[in-house]
C-alpha cells in the first residue's frame, strides 16, 4: 500500500511550527508494509487543501491529512475534502452532544458557538474517535477505494488517534505475511560522508539489493538500510546481514544502532569497569557534562567538572602550566593533556577528559581556524589526545566537540590509537 501525507497549516509554511506529524506518521506506517510516497503541506485556504489532496488522490488513491479540524475560520479541511467527494456538510449530534459535555464538565460553562464548527462533518464520512482532544477524526471514501483520513494537527492528539484507531483500520487492509518497509541504521563518529562512501565502495550505492542513505547530522553520519518489499522474517535476516557487511567495511567509525546515544553508552561501559568520570571544559562550556549527566543513573560515574573557560581557572583549578599556555596558546595539545589530568586528580576519578577549541565566530587564525578542537582522555594515567577542525556554527561546533569527546573515550576503551590522529601516549 502507498499513501501520501498532507500535511495543513500556515505556520508549518512560515516555519513557526516543525512539522513532526509527517515523520512520525511514516515510521509508524512503515511497519505495516505501508509506503509513504510523498509528502506535502499546503496552507490553511480551502483551495490549498483541495488542490493538494486532490493530486494525492490522483497518484495513490489514499491519503492522510493532519490539521485544520479546529473551531475556527482558518479550519477549512473537512468542507475542502467533502467537497471533493461531492459531500455537502452536515451536523453530526453524536458529535455536538460529547463537545457539549466535554465542556461542561472541563470548563463549567455551556459550548462556544465557534466550536460547534467542529461537529459539521462531510455526509456520509465515518468519525474517527479521538480520544486525546475535541476534534474527531474523518474518513472519507468513495466507490472507487480512494480513501482520506482527516486526522487532527495537534501531535499529541494525532499520534493517539493513529495507535487508537487508523493503524488497526489499515491492518484489516492489508493482507497478512505481505512486503513490510523496515530499516536498519548504524551510528558513526569521526569520519566524513564522502570518506564512509571511500570505506563501502561497492557497497556505497545499497548492500544486497537494499538501499542505503547516508544522514549526516551533528553526532556523525548515520548509515539507514532500508528494505522496502521483502516479508518480515526475510527482511530481519536481510537487514542483519547487510549490518554485518557495513561493519566489516567502516570498522572502528561504528558505535552503536538505532537510536543508541554515545554518552549513554560510555557510561554503561564505565559502569562495567567500575570506572568514574570528570571533565574539564573551555569552549564547550559544560555542554559535555550536560551530556553524561542527562543520562539516567549518571550519578553512579560522574564524580563532576570544571569549567575552565578563562586561563587563570586553568591554571589555578587544573594546575596547567602557564608557560604551556604562554607558549602554545589556550587550545594545543599541551594544554588539553593537562587539563584531562588535572581534572582527574582534583576529583579522584578514574578518567579525565579535557576539552579546549575556538567555537567562534570570531577568534580564528590560520594555523587554529574556528573549529580546532583538541581532546585529550586520560585513562589511568595513560593519555591521549586528538586534534580536529569541526564544521558548522557556534552550537554545532560545541555539540560536535563534546561527541568528539565521547568518541575519543570509546577509542581509549577500545585500545584503539590508530585513527584520527591520535597523538603518542603519555604518562
Amino acid at each position: 500500500m502507498h499513501i501520501e501525507i498532507v500535511t495543513i497549516g500556515d505556520e508549518l509554511l512560515l516555519g513557526f511550527t516543525i512539522d513532526t506529524n509527517a515523520a512520525h506518521l511514516a515510521r509508524e506506517f512503515a511497519a505495516l508494509g505501508v509506503r509513504i510516497v510523498r509528502r506535502t503541506t499546503c496552507g490553511d485556504d480551502a483551495d490549498s487543501i483541495a488542490g493538494a489532496v486532490r493530486d494525492a488522490l490522483g497518484r495513490t488513491g489514499a491519503v492522510i491529512t493532519t490539521g485544520g479540524l479546529g473551531p475556527t475560520a482558518d479550519d477549512q479541511t473537512k468542507p475542502a475534502i467533502g467537497a471533493l467527494f461531492g459531500r455537502g456538510m452536515v451536523l453530526d449530534g453524536d458529535i455536538l452532544a460529547n463537545l457539549e459535555q466535554r465542556w461542561l464538565k472541563r470548563f463549567g460553562h455551556p459550548l462556544p458557538t465557534s466550536n460547534r464548527q467542529q461537529a459539521m462533518v462531510p455526509d456520509g464520512a465515518t468519525i474517527l474517535e479521538n480520544r486525546h482532544g475535541s476534534a474527531p477524526g474523518i474518513w472519507l471514501e468513495d466507490a472507487q477505494g480512494r480513501w482520506v483520513a482527516m486526522l487532527p494537527g495537534v501531535p499529541r492528539e494525532m499520534r493517539g488517534m493513529v495507535a487508537d484507531t487508523l493503524l488497526p483500520r489499515l491492518r484489516e487492509r492489508i493482507a497478512p505475511g505481505g512486503p513490510v518497509v523496515r530499516a536498519r541504521t548504524l551510528r558513526t563518529a569521526n569520519i566524513a560522508e564522502s570518506a564512509l562512501a571511500d570505506r563501502l565502495g561497492e557497497l556505497a550505492g545499497g548492500v544486497n539489493g537494499l538501499s542505503l542513505a547516508y544522514l549526516p547530522g551533528r553526532d556523525g553520519v548515520d548509515l539507514r538500510l532500508t528494505s522496502y518489499s521483502l516479508p518480515s522474517m526475510e527482511t530481519e535476516r536481510a537487514l542483519n546481514a547487510a549490518a554485518v557487511l557495513v561493519r566489516e567495511k567502516v570498522g572502528r567509525f561504528v558505535y552503536g544502532e538505532g537510536d543508541d546515544d554515545l554518552a549513554a553508552l560510555m557510561l554503561a561501559e564505565c559502569g562495567a569497569r567500575g570506572a568514574t568520570i570528570a571533565v574539564a571544559e573551555s569552549c564547550t562550556g559544560g555542554m559535555l557534562g550536560m551530556r553524561l549527566t542527562a543520562v539516567p543513573g549518571s550519578s553512579r560515574v560522574v564524580l563532576g567538572g570544571t569549567i575552565a573557560y578563562a586561563n587563570e581557572v586553568k591554571i589555578r583549578e587544573l594546575q596547567v602550566a602557564a608557560e604551556d599556555i604562554a607558549a602554545h596558546g589556550a587550545v594545543s595539545e599541551p594544554v588539553a593533556r593537562a587539563m584531562a589530568t588535572g581534572v582527574r586528580r582534583r576529583f579522584g576519578s578514574s578518567i579525565g577528559i579535557g576539552l579546549t577549541g575556538l567555537a567562534g565566530p570570531g577568534g580564528g587564525t590560520p594555523d587554529k581556524p574556528v573549529g580546532t578542537v583538541w581532546v585529550a582522555v586520560d585513562v589511568d594515567g595513560d593519555v591521549h589526545a586528538v586534534r580536529a577542525v569541526l564544521p558548522g556554527d557556534r552550537g554545532e561546533i560545541r555539540w560536535r566537540a563534546a561527541q568528539l569527546a565521547l568518541d575519543r573515550l570509546r577509542r581509549a576503551f577500545a585500545q584503539d590509537t590508530e585513527g584520527a590522529a591520535w597523538t603518542a601516549r603519555g604518562a
